[in-house]
């Protein structure tokens, strides 16, 4: 019995030690992408990805020479495939908080894991029960519901489609980041991963510098320094979270960036926060838990 209470009060404490490190992550990425919302359009998308990629190379490198890693790993073809799937998520996460409000950018972000059982049904074959169907159109009527787009006026509208067609974009390019993670997890050390992603970003954002620098002000500056240590955070919290805690209950509590989200939205950028978008929230809220759940119950 004392054995089962000493198990039991140790599970507690990696839970509520896993519950702190996703809310700092929540905390984190939500502040990230209030720095490039403060931005906004001053500042040119791919100089704020070669910024966060610079940043997140060299703190990866000291972690990896820290620990005697060998950066280039051994699946090299799969790890370059998952920087260029990465970088171009981030291209389009980054743009769309620069044309959408924060919280409708953010919660679009989330429909990630639906398209990830969808993928892995094609790509890794794993059985996909029934109930993602569900999770699907559950996931869609959420997106509708926080886009809400200006359908009055043509320009506007056309602007918005624009905008959310690149934010559902850059979900479906993180849940193929995230198929690759997968595979490479099994032979590849995370920082390895983590490694390959500012590896590729920023050669890609150099051509793309080369015609659009803008040289940032000083506020800019602290904006993009942000950028890179709130991600770098977050990247770190979320890895231990997930760790200390089962899957679908940290994904879940990873929804806590929405709410953050909203809050500067809010705070910041006087945006308004309808009862629409937080069904719309909760919509995208439920069908990632039934898309974690049938990605579980295929795996068993």
């Amino acid at each position: 019995m004392r054995k089962n209470k000493i198990f039991e009060d140790l599970k507690k404490h990696r839970n509520l030690k896993g519950i702190k490190f996703l809310i700092g992550s929540g905390l984190a990425f939500s502040l990230m992408s209030a720095c490039v919302k403060g931005i906004g359009e001053r500042i040119p998308v791919a100089e704020l990805v070669f910024a966060r990629a610079t940043i997140s190379i060299i703190i990866t490198g000291i972690l990896l020479f820290k620990n005697q890693i060998n950066p280039l790993g051994h699946q090299r073809k799969l790890l370059l495939l998952r920087g260029f799937l990465g970088t171009g998520a981030l291209f389009c996460i980054f743009k769309a908080l620069t044309t959408l409000p924060i919280a409708t950018a953010t919660v679009i972000q989330y429909i990630y894991p639906t398209f990830t059982v969808i993928c892995a049904y094609f790509i890794l074959k794993e059985t996909v029960l029934k109930r993602i169907i569900y999770s699907i159109l559950i996931g869609w009527i959420g997106i509708i519901l926080v886009a809400q787009p200006e359908w009055g006026i043509y320009d506007n509208r056309l602007e918005t489609i624009i905008s959310l067609s690149i934010a559902i974009l850059g979900a479906f390019l993180t849940s193929l980041a995230y198929i690759c993670v997968r595979k490479l997890s099994s032979k590849e050390d995370p920082l390895v991963i983590i490694f390959y992603f500012p590896l590729v970003s920023i050669p890609l954002s150099i051509p793309f510098l080369m015609n659009e620098f803008v040289l940032p002000n000083p506020i800019d500056w602290i904006l993009i320094l942000g950028i890179g240590l709130f991600t770098q955070i977050g990247q770190i919290c979320i890895t231990e979270g997930l760790r200390l805690m089962p899957a679908g209950l940290a994904t879940s509590l990873n929804y806590s960036q929405v709410i953050f989200a909203s809050f500067w939205g809010i705070l910041f950028f006087q945006e308004e926060i309808t009862s629409t978008i937080y069904i719309g929230g909760f919509c995208v809220l439920i069908s990632t838990i039934i898309s974690m759940s049938a990605l579980k119950s295929s795996q068993v």
